[in-house]
């Protein structure tokens, strides 16, 4: 049934593709060759700017640790019980707050534009 509905471009079509394939003195393996290759950097690519970027950034990532363990120590290790008894020399100064909200704000802001 199928061969009743063919029209001439079908049939053309048909003796294209029968036809003995074109020389190309390997042209087509220098293209799958090259194609293979770009597709090896750009997996190799990735995991090494991964291992890059986490050599540059262990200095940093050090340095950050040993800050905030700096920060930990001046977190009083007992806390009274009754909220009544904490005085106001136990509450930290208010542009330490205000800066701490300016940070947050900042880096809600640095997330947002990151989504996009």
């Amino acid at each position: 049934m199928v061969d009743r509905l063919k029209d001439s471009e079908d049939k053309l079509l048909e003796s294209l593709f029968r036809s003995d394939p074109v020389l190309d003195n390997g042209f087509s393996l220098k293209v799958v060759s090259e194609i293979r290759r770009r597709i090896w950097i750009r997996r190799l690519t990735l995991p090494a700017a991964f291992v890059i970027g986490a050599a540059i950034a262990v200095k940093p990532l050090s340095q950050l640790a040993v800050t905030f363990s700096k920060f930990l120590t001046l977190i009083p290790a007992k806390m009274p019980a009754n909220v009544g008894s904490l005085s106001l020399g136990d509450f930290p100064q208010i542009s330490t707050v205000i800066l701490g909200g300016l940070l947050l704000a900042a880096l809600m802001m640095v997330s947002k534009m990151l989504e996009e």
